[in-house]
């Protein structure tokens, strides 16, 4: 399978062609479709939308894969065991995936549009969709909004704690990757036994 058949524009995807990050993960899924034959079957019908490289905390990269929403089932799947495989292609960078979804904006006066906005659409749903997509395949046990005395405000988000050794090192860059999608700061702790 060629790179240009791994490499799905979506609807909000961008329309250039592809660049050196998008082209090296695509290359990097054919390759572990056809050197390990248990992800043969699973990767075969799986495409991404696009690929970025965001930095995190401390120097380092993250490499953000966007999929389509409709395979994103199927990329859970193999999600963690892809995750390792494309780790250790991209030695010092954290792979993550998240799937591209589409916003529509609030409907006004002058733009009177037929249907109704889903609310799969809204910015609030896109957002903490995008937060799920990033943690998995932990749980998020919790939520709290800080309001600082400047208006600023920082959102903290407890995970599960029983992933606590499979993830910890990943944090900043959930952080990091999830302000350069959304704009917002966000803090990742493992929740405490005793957090209610």
């Amino acid at each position: 399978m060629s790179i240009q058949h791994k490499i799905l524009r979506t609807a909000n995807a961008p329309r250039t062609s592809p660049d050196e990050t998008e082209v090296s993960v695509a290359q990097a899924i054919i390759d572990l479709e056809n050197n390990v034959p248990e992800l043969k079957q699973e990767l075969r019908p799986l495409q991404i939308s696009a690929a970025r490289e965001v930095d995190v905390r401390g120097g380092k990269k993250a490499i953000v894969v966007f999929v389509p929403v409709p395979q994103l089932k199927a990329y859970r799947k193999v999600q963690q065991r892809l995750t390792r495989e494309l780790e250790k292609k991209f030695s010092d960078r954290h792979v993550l995936f998240v799937a591209q979804r589409r916003m529509l904006r609030k409907p006004t006066r002058q733009g009177r549009v037929g249907q109704k906005r889903p609310r799969s659409r809204t910015l609030t749903n896109v957002h903490e969709r995008i937060l799920e997509d990033l943690v998995y395949p932990t749980d998020i046990v919790g939520k709290r909004t800080r309001v600082g005395v400047d208006g600023g405000k920082l959102l903290r988000v407890f995970l599960d704690s029983k992933d606590t050794t499979s993830l910890e090192y990943k944090l900043d860059s959930f952080s990091s990757v999830y302000r350069r999608l959304t704009g917002k700061d966000v803090v990742f702790e493992f929740n405490a036994a005793t957090h209610e």
